[in-house]
């Protein structure tokens, strides 16, 4: 038997551990890594179906130059020749990197140290740009450096846990068990986000904000705090400076919870109860993600919570401080290697002289950067104008998570040279690419990432690369070889990459950068292969990793001492009007990551939200004529999406949420970046992905349709669809305005034309406009289409499980084409729990049974709810349903079962 492999997960910034054991074909049984410190062995439902994804379907095998399939040796030399070329004809500045936290640490140091030391340009960023840099430059401003100073303990050790602009329950999940679980029992738990989602269903105190406001709350919280006479005036003598310009700021801004209220669209005394719990509890711990970090005042929301734990002396000692989840695997590595446009690396600055020469000396390179390159919004800019006139994209699928992506999309269209390095052959971004380098996916790869908490962990391949994949940091020495690099870019492996990392970070340091992991500079190959998580800072002759830091009052600016930012509240750059009178604010849904590529790879995770979907309040859709289920547009100054809509009070009135995984691989007009505006904070430079402009008006197709194929439809005549992964096909929602002049020749043309004789099958009701059809080979489903003028609502479960019959019987043909189950069949409804496929269903008849009447009692009997735990909040709304009234329903978050 193969023995199993510890690994990282590839997923959230929890980071995982994953214990994997290799199977046949290419295969692996997924469990969680009991001994690693950040998880104990718990996965999400993501991580738990990670072995759904590992297939070869869509995988980039060979490399593509201009089109046509090609060897390593001429791609190579193409793409040092053209970058080559473009440097020599426009200088260094021409070209650009922009690169992924879906990379390691390895991968990154290199990429940098191409981009920044020896072509001579500061033109690198991450995708990080989008979720990240706003913690970064509120840690930098405060700090001095970007440190995050807690671990995950603190929050199982606080009292008050005060979770800000995070959705943690969907998007940390395994860290929001750690939060409700263990320090659960004692801790008050505060949410602020304008929506009503599953992490408050566990809060003690929801205060649903007004969009933009965070900043005024936590100004007002300051100005509470003083005067309560509850901050430490000590520790603020000896280890601050700036209070009161910050204390100004706050005082004038939101003097009293009064104030903080109107501005905030809050009840005073929520904002009270808030601020007194605050104060009189010391270990109280800031959990804050993208609902702060992704604003055009994303630093200052960033500065004004630290702010609060500043003026308490609430930093760096068990249980407090303040926390920022990551969102990728591995910003956090990507941020200490300098994957930034405004960063050197190992936590230098690029605009400090001593620094650049310190770096240039280190790694013997030819030049150095001397000023910050392009942040992301602004690097496509430049590809528009033709400031820059190449880009290598690494790992990150830019026209999909991009604001203003059709703009976005233009820029690369007119681009000379677009390279493209991925494991995936087809996205939003590869499509238009130059040159596709094949790169080796997550069980391929080898290396480390760093989670949230500063925990470095290894990522080990438990798979052999296929085809000609290769890992990325190869692909970038062998480039940089080819450009006359040679001496620099001279690694047998990741462990010398990450022995070189590790030396920089001690380099000249002499304490005056916390980021120090030297003591991990001299480890053999072997101890490399072997090394078990530990938090940086890993100083000289140390081994164990670091716990906390900044609890001694020492921080990292020129004084040594943590600055208060006078942070003054400003609105977002766009405010709704008359045309646009909503706030859009994206996000994630539980179950699905980034742009697909990964996720929606499982047939379980798929099926919990199949297709794009738009929150929105009661009153908000009955003033724009939006109806529950029902297609919609939601239309900004920079572009549109069409979405299901789902209205619900959860969602504050004046806002709109609408998730951003959907691309066009997986939906025709699914793409709500598009609408996105391009605003960013003027300090980090990170999007305002949580605030446009928006209204939303219904869309009114003519004709409806559900089409299940076992092979992917190449294409689809219509002006709405989605698709998403089943168990034995794929599944297709379908929506047009101009009904077609014949439907069967319309179904042939769509479900696609045979490559041998197949039996067809044909239902049709012109006067009802409802129509049929099936395709049949050697007796098994191969595909089949039903329309209608309203909804369709024959039973998805029940299509996609004739789907795994090896053929179909002569009644269950007629069932099929009459589009009524058999009386032995049930639909099972939408799924509600991914990691045990527990649907709608069965949780309604368990608890009408009398079998089971709350969440625990249902994780008993049908075992939901007791993995990951996410589906909680879910099954919790079904029940309250049900005791209330007469009828109980699935919720929406998992529709989609029966018909849409």
């Amino acid at each position: 038997m193969t023995a199993p492999v510890k690994t990282a997960c590839p997923y959230c910034g929890v980071g995982c551990g994953i214990s994997a054991t290799p199977g046949p074909r290419g295969t692996a049984a997924i469990a969680g890594d009991a001994g690693h410190p950040a998880n104990f062995g718990r996965l999400c439902s993501k991580g738990m179906a990670l072995g759904e994804t590992l297939d070869l379907e869509d995988r980039l095998l060979r490399p593509v130059v201009d089109g046509a399939e090609t060897d390593w040796g001429t791609a190579l030399g193409e793409t040092a020749g053209r970058l080559s070329r473009l440097i020599a004809e426009h200088g260094p500045d021409s070209i650009a990197f922009y690169v992924s936290g879906q990379l390691l640490t390895e991968d990154y140091y290199v990429a940098n140290k191409l981009m920044k030391g020896f072509i001579g340009s500061a033109n690198i960023d991450t995708n990080s740009r989008l979720c990240m840099a706003s913690s970064v430059a509120g840690h930098q401003r405060a700090f001095g450096e970007d440190i995050v100073p807690g671990n995950y303990e603190d929050i199982e050790q606080a009292d008050l846990v005060v979770i800000a602009g995070s959705n943690a329950a969907w998007c940390h999940p395994i860290l929001y068990q750690r939060m409700i679980s263990n320090g659960g029992a004692r801790a008050k738990i505060v949410v602020i986000d304008p929506r009503r989602t599953a992490t408050t269903d566990g809060a003690d105190l929801h205060l649903p904000l007004a969009p933009g406001t965070d900043a005024t709350l936590f100004n007002g919280l300051l100005a509470h705090l003083h005067r309560r006479g509850k901050i430490d005036a000590a520790y603020i003598a000896a280890h601050t400076e700036n209070f009161e310009a910050a204390l100004a700021s706050a005082e004038s801004s939101a003097p009293d919870a009064a104030r903080v209220a109107r501005v905030c669209g809050l009840r005073e005394e929520d904002v009270a109860s808030f601020f007194d719990w605050f104060a009189e509890t010391e270990k109280t711990v800031t959990l804050y993600s993208q609902g702060i970090n992704q604003s055009s005042s994303g630093t200052d929301k960033v500065n004004a919570i630290i702010n609060c734990h500043l003026a308490t002396a609430r930093i760096g000692r068990p249980g407090m401080g303040p926390f920022s989840l990551t969102g990728q695997p591995n910003a956090m590595g990507g941020r200490e290697v300098g994957g930034l446009a405004t960063q050197l690396a190992a936590h230098m600055r690029i605009e400090n002289a001593a620094d650049r020469d310190r770096v240039q000396r280190f790694w013997k390179s030819p030049r150095i950067a001397d000023k910050a390159g392009l942040k992301a919004v602004d690097l496509f800019r430049a590809i528009e104008t033709r400031q820059v006139r190449a880009v290598w994209i690494m790992a990150t699928n830019p026209l999909v998570s991009l604001p203003d992506a059709g703009r976005a999309r233009a820029a690369l269209d007119s681009c000379d040279v677009v390279i493209v390095s991925d494991c995936t052959r087809r996205t939003d971004t590869a499509d238009g690419a130059h040159i596709l380098l094949p790169a080796a996916a997550w069980g391929e790869k080898d290396g480390t990432v760093t989670n949230s908490e500063r925990c470095i962990s290894r990522q080990r391949a438990f798979l052999p690369p296929p085809g000609d994949a290769k890992p990325d940091w190869w692909i970038v020495c062998q480039v940089a070889r080819r450009l006359g690099f040679e001496s620099g870019f001279d690694y047998e492996g990741p462990a010398a990459i990450f022995r070189e990392h590790a030396a920089l970070s001690g380099f000249e340091n002499n304490g005056s950068r916390a980021f120090n992991i030297s003591g991990l500079a001299a480890l053999s190959d072997d101890e490399y292969a072997g090394l078990a998580p530990l938090q940086w800072p890993v100083p000289p002759g140390g081994r164990s990793g670091t716990a906390r830091l900044l609890g001694d009052g020492r921080f990292f600016t020129d004084s040594g001492k943590a600055r208060f930012i006078a942070v003054a509240p400003r609105p977002p750059a766009n405010l709704p009007d008359a045309e646009f009178s909503l706030s859009l604010n994206t996000g994630r849904t539980r179950d699905h990551w980034h742009t697909l590529t990964r996720s929606a790879k499982s047939p379980r995770l798929a099926a919990h939200a199949p297709e794009p979907f738009v929150e929105i309040h009661p009153r908000d859709a009955a003033a724009s004529g939006v109806a529950d289920g029902a297609l919609a547009r939601v239309v900004t100054r920079f572009g549109e999406a069409v979405a299901r809509a789902r209205v619900s009070d959860d969602q504050r009135p004046g806002a709109l949420f609408v998730p951003m995984h959907w691309s066009s691989q997986f939906a025709a007009r699914g793409l709500i970046n598009a609408a996105v505006n391009p605003d960013t904070d003027p300090v980090s430079g990170q999007p305002e992905s949580k605030h446009t402009p928006a209204r939303i008006e219904p869309m009114a197709p003519s004709w409806r349709a559900v089409a299940f194929s076992r092979a992917p439809l190449s294409a689809i005549a219509a002006d709405y669809w989605v698709r998403l992964r089943a168990a034995d096909c794929w599944r297709y929602e379908i929506a047009g305005d101009k009904a077609p002049e014949n439907w069967e020749a319309f179904a042939r043309t769509q479900l696609g034309e045979p490559q041998r004789p197949m039996d067809w099958l044909a239902f049709q009701n012109t006067a009802a406009r409802e129509f049929r059809f099936a395709r049949f080979g050697t007796g098994r489903l191969e595909a089949c289409l039903f329309v209608g003028a309203a909804a369709v609502t024959v039973s998805r479960g029940w299509l996609a499980g004739l789907f795994a019959k090896p053929r179909l019987s002569s009644a269950e043909r007629i069932e099929l084409i009459s589009g009524r189950p058999g009386s032995g069949e049930t639909d099972k409804g939408g799924m509600v729990c991914s990691c045990f496929g527990v649907a709608a269903d069965e949780i309604i008849a368990a608890a009408g049974s009398g079998r089971a009447r709350s969440a625990d009692e249902i994780g008993r009997v049908l075992r939901a709810g007791t993995s990951c735990g996410t589906c909680r909040p879910e099954i919790g709304l079904m029940l309250r349903r049900m005791l209330s009234g007469p009828a109980i329903e699935a919720p929406q978050a998992a529709q989609g079962g029966r018909g849409s």
